[in-house]
């Protein structure tokens, strides 16, 4: 199981890699949500422990630990803020050049 999950969060970091690297800026910008996405899964199968209950649970037991979750969760917010932001980059691109291509974006290289 292990083994099929590590294949499926790398497939989907291939999958976000392949998508930033495209000349069409939407598409690296999906891309880019893609990877972030792909490394929180990554951050949560990197954290489990196999506790007897949940770390909220008031149960006697072993409790799992509730940081890899609560890191997640801060990334994810970060990731929002990110993905607002390069979204309004990309917004101001294709109003003022008339295009999502990168190629026929002119005036970024000075």
């Amino acid at each position: 199981m292990d083994v099929l999950l590590a294949l499926t969060i790398s497939a989907v970091f291939a999958i976000g890699v392949f998508q930033l690297l495209r000349r069409n800026l939407i598409r690296s910008v999906i891309g880019l949500s893609i990877i972030s996405n792909a490394i929180n899964l990554f951050l949560l199968a990197a954290g489990v422990y196999r506790g007897e209950v949940a770390a909220y649970a008031n149960a006697v037991g072993q409790r799992s630990d509730a940081l890899p979750q609560a890191l997640i969760l801060t990334a994810i917010v970060i990731n929002m803020g990110g993905f607002a932001m390069v979204l309004s980059m990309l917004y101001v691109l294709s109003v003022r050049y008339k295009t999502s291509d990168s190629d026929e974006v002119k005036g970024l290289t000075h």
